[in-house]
């Protein structure tokens, strides 16, 4: 770490956004005026590519710099664990850290808040006690045992219900406004040398659309959000149809709902100049995933790997970056290096690194601020996207994105296929694990139940037209690249039936407190 100067950092997450519905990626829709103000003045990436699909996973990634199969939180296992966080890094550096979120994800159950000095959950569906504690234990117990994988429908019951109410109005109104006070309130008590780190997740895009009606009624005149699509199962289990109009008036929900986040996000912004603070901080602004609205005869962000999800949104500014735009590679869990640089914070130097349980150390070749990034041969130990580049051909470059099997999402489309009388098939691409290789001209994405999916994204961005790598050079050294990095995770996911319950009871060591609050809750009888 060469810099002497530490630097504040918002880290801002717009959840669900795809980067299309956005001003400073050419929307023409003015869905984002302060974010187009904001590019001005910022480094706007073309290719930066999410190493899942969906929240848990890709800030597990964020928070260590790993990648899915390597942190392992995901919902069959959703948390972290025994994984130093960039948060308990900075805050072992001195800094002032807080995490605040209406992400039901972002929980000190999940372990995700581990480390940040101050933290809120502004939608938490049940009591914090019950999403740590005694019962964190318990399900990590359950979730760690193939055995209670045949009790499905109970296993998921928790988060089930967390999904239910976040696809109602009940759970709708926004609490974005919340998280920027409380954000304005925290910076404003720091007062480390070292300096802050402020992680924000906003909500608002992720289904349901109910935003405020003064947005509603600029981008989605008429539309009464209960008249809409509100629950993608619905959809994709092929239980409802969606016509054109219908479509429509979802985006049209979804911009308004992007439009109230730009005009809270620029509320933190203005407030940060005006105090003068904004020249000290550095800002970074992404999404974790994005969402589809019909492409692909699918709705949400599950059961898919393609660009409108994994292809997201980043604007960073800071003094190492020209402001203008970029379309090299560029992998979201780089971010925890590039963090870790603006603070001027070394995970080695504070004897974080080493062990099962250390954390990653910098690697420039993985920070935006470096001249070296992403030139692997000169990095550290190789991590398994560094490995499967630098085997590869010369100058080639691949980022790499890994879905395991949504067990919440899962149960709510069989749930929705029963209630219609469909069954759905064993190749239903639902029930399929799925890995990808994505370079700024080609993806290939393999499943374990589904065919593979080669593309050329220089000549077809909405992926429409698969190739088979047998006639393309370029879509066949991107498969060779995610066979590399297959093997360097511990192989492809290529038997769907490898996962087989063991007849031990995974409760054996539970103790009766336990099994009482299991009890209470539905999971054991």
């Amino acid at each position: 770490m060469d810099r002497t100067r530490s630097s504040n950092v918002l880290f801002v997450v717009l959840d669900t956004v795809r980067k299309d519905h956005l001003g400073p990626y050419g929307y023409e829709r003015e869905t984002t005026p302060e974010l187009t103000r904001f590019a001005e003045e910022a480094t706007v990436f073309e290719s930066a590519t999410a190493p899942a699909p969906w929240t848990l996973p890709v800030h597990a990634s964020l928070f260590t710099g790993l990648y899915p199969s390597q942190h392992g939180a995901d919902q069959g296992s959703p948390y972290l664990d025994d994984v130093t966080t960039l948060a308990s890094i900075l805050s072992t550096a001195g800094c002032d850290t807080a995490c605040y979120s209406s992400n039901a994800w972002i929980t000190p159950y999940t372990s995700l808040t581990d480390g940040f000095d101050d933290h809120d959950s502004f939608f938490e569906v049940l009591p914090r006690d019950v999403l740590s504690g005694p019962l964190a234990s318990a399900w990590q117990t359950v979730n760690d045992n193939d055995y209670l994988r045949e009790l499905a429908s109970k296993l998921v019951r928790l988060g089930a219900m967390a999904h239910a109410k976040l696809a109602s109005g009940e759970g709708a109104d926004s609490k974005t406004p919340a998280v920027i006070d409380r954000t304005r309130s925290f910076i404003d008590g720091s007062n480390s040398e070292a300096g802050w780190f402020a992680f924000v997740n906003l909500m608002d895009a992720h289904l349901p659309y109910y935003p405020p009606e003064e947005y509603r009624e600029t981008f989605a005149p008429g539309v009464d959000p209960d008249d809409v699509c509100q629950n993608s199962k619905e959809y994709n289990s092929g239980a409802r149809a969606i016509d054109d109009d219908e479509w429509e008036a979802i985006r049209g929900l979804y911009d308004a709902e992007i439009a109230h986040m730009d005009a809270e996000l620029g509320r933190l912004f203005s407030w940060l100049r005006e105090t003068d603070q904004w020249k000290d901080t550095t800002v970074i602004v992404c999404a974790d995933h994005g969402e589809l609205h019909g492409e692909h005869d699918l709705y949400g962000h599950e059961f898919s790997l393609y660009d409108q999800l994994i292809n997201v949104p980043l604007l960073v500014k800071h003094p190492d970056l020209e402001a203008g735009r970029r379309d090299d590679l560029v992998e979201l869990l780089d971010l925890y290096h590039t963090t870790l640089d603006a603070m001027n914070v070394d995970p080695d130097a504070l004897g974080e690194t080493g062990g099962e349980d250390g954390a990653v150390g910098f690697d420039p070749t993985r920070s935006l601020f470096k001249s070296e990034y992403r030139e692997f041969d000169g990095g550290t130990e190789s991590d398994p996207g560094q490995h499967a580049v630098l085997e590869g051909e010369a100058g080639a470059d691949y980022a790499f994105v890994e879905y395991e099997q949504p067990v919440i999402e899962l149960h709510h489309l069989e749930e929705k296929a029963n209630e219609a009388g469909i069954v759905l098939p064993d190749d239903h691409r639902a029930y399929s694990r799925l890995r990808a290789a994505r370079t700024t001209d080609a993806k290939y994405v393999r499943g374990d139940r589904i065919p593979d999916e080669g593309y050329r994204l220089d000549d077809d961005p909405a992926e429409d037209s698969p190739v088979n790598p047998a006639d393309d050079e370029i879509v066949a050294a991107t498969e060779r690249a995610l066979a590399r990095f297959e093997e360097a995770v511990g192989g492809a996911w290529d038997d769907p039936d490898e996962r087989v319950a063991d007849s031990g009871d995974a409760l054996a060591e539970a103790d009766e407190e336990t099994r009482d609050r299991l009890r209470e809750l539905g999971y054991l009888e």
